[in-house]
């Protein structure tokens, strides 16, 4: 009986994952059965890295705007989750990705915010938020007590 040669499908399914695995190192770049685990091992980590990264960031933002709050704001009443909240009472449109940039390229804006915030939101507290350095020019000239 005469051989059959396979036809072209096994062998473009073999370089389509030759190339996948191209970048690999040692056997799992080499051999097509190590390789095939390599990539399954590949796009799970990938899969489940995606959402992880998506946690990392989202922490990173928080800690970010906590941080900047918390070092250049008087109040220790103000933290955080007060700000989130309030944003929501006023029904603000800022996230927290945009929050954490204006908090590291300009913090005095994130202040601003902060007291417009806490105007539309009609807060009770006889807090007023500064930067440390003007709290002190505040104080020496008698303007502001602190309860």
């Amino acid at each position: 009986m005469t051989r059959i040669r396979r036809g072209y499908i096994a062998r473009r399914r073999r370089t389509k994952m030759r190339l996948f695995a191209s970048s690999f190192r040692g056997a799992h770049s080499r051999l097509s059965r190590t390789s095939t685990q390599q990539k399954i091992r590949a796009l799970v980590s990938a899969h489940r890295d995606r959402d992880r990264q998506k946690r990392d960031f989202r922490r990173l933002w928080i800690t970010r705007i906590n941080a900047v709050i918390r070092v250049n704001m008087v109040s220790f009443i103000y933290i955080y989750s007060r700000l989130i909240h309030n944003l929501y009472k006023a029904q603000s449109v800022l996230n927290r990705k945009i929050l954490a940039q204006i908090a590291i390229s300009n913090s005095n804006c994130l202040y601003m915010i902060s007291n417009e915030i806490l105007k539309k939101v009609n807060w009770k507290g006889s807090i007023l938020i500064f930067k440390r350095s003007s709290l002190e020019n505040e104080l020496q000239e008698g303007r502001v007590e602190i309860i």
